[in-house]
C-alpha cells in the first residue's frame, strides 16, 4: 500500500496538482488497495491513475470473486448513533469503514465485477 500511495503522489505532483487533491488521492488509493488486499486471495492488484480535464480517477482492479463493496448502510450508522450524533467509529460495522473515507473525498466512486475480478474506481 505504501508504493501505491507514493506512486500516485508523484504522479500528481508531476502534473501540477494541487496539494489537497494529491492527498486525497492518496488517501482514497491506500483504502481501494487495502480493500483489494483483504477480499482476494489472489496476489495480483493493479492500480491505474488517469488524468482527464474534470480531475484524476484512481482504479483498484483485483481477481477477487467474491461480493463488491458497498460503504455501510445510513441506517447501520444510525443505528450506532441512536441519539442522532455522530457514531463511535468502534459501533460501525468494520467492513466498509474505508469506503465512507473514500465516499468523502471522491467526488464519484463506483464498482464494477465482472467474470475476470473486481474493480473500485474514484474521481478526485
Amino acid at each position: 500500500m505504501p508504493e501505491s500511495r507514493r506512486r500516485v503522489q508523484e504522479a500528481m505532483r508531476a502534473w501540477g496538482e494541487p496539494s489537497e487533491r494529491i492527498e486525497a488521492a492518496a488517501l482514497v488509493v491506500t483504502e481501494l488497495v487495502a480493500n483489494a488486499v483483504q477480499h482476494t486471495n489472489s496476489r495480483r492488484i493493479r492500480c491505474r491513475l488517469l488524468r482527464s480535464h474534470r480531475g484524476v480517477r484512481i482504479c483498484v482492479w483485483d481477481r477477487g470473486r467474491g461480493r463488491v463493496p458497498s460503504p455501510p448502510r445510513p441506517e447501520d450508522v444510525a443505528a450506532a448513533a441512536p441519539d442522532g450524533g455522530c457514531p463511535d467509529p468502534e459501533d460501525l460495522p468494520e467492513d466498509g469503514r474505508g469506503l465512507l473515507l473514500v465516499d468523502a473525498l471522491a467526488a464519484r466512486w463506483g464498482t464494477s465485477a465482472g467474470g475476470a475480478g473486481r474493480l473500485v474506481w474514484a474521481d478526485i
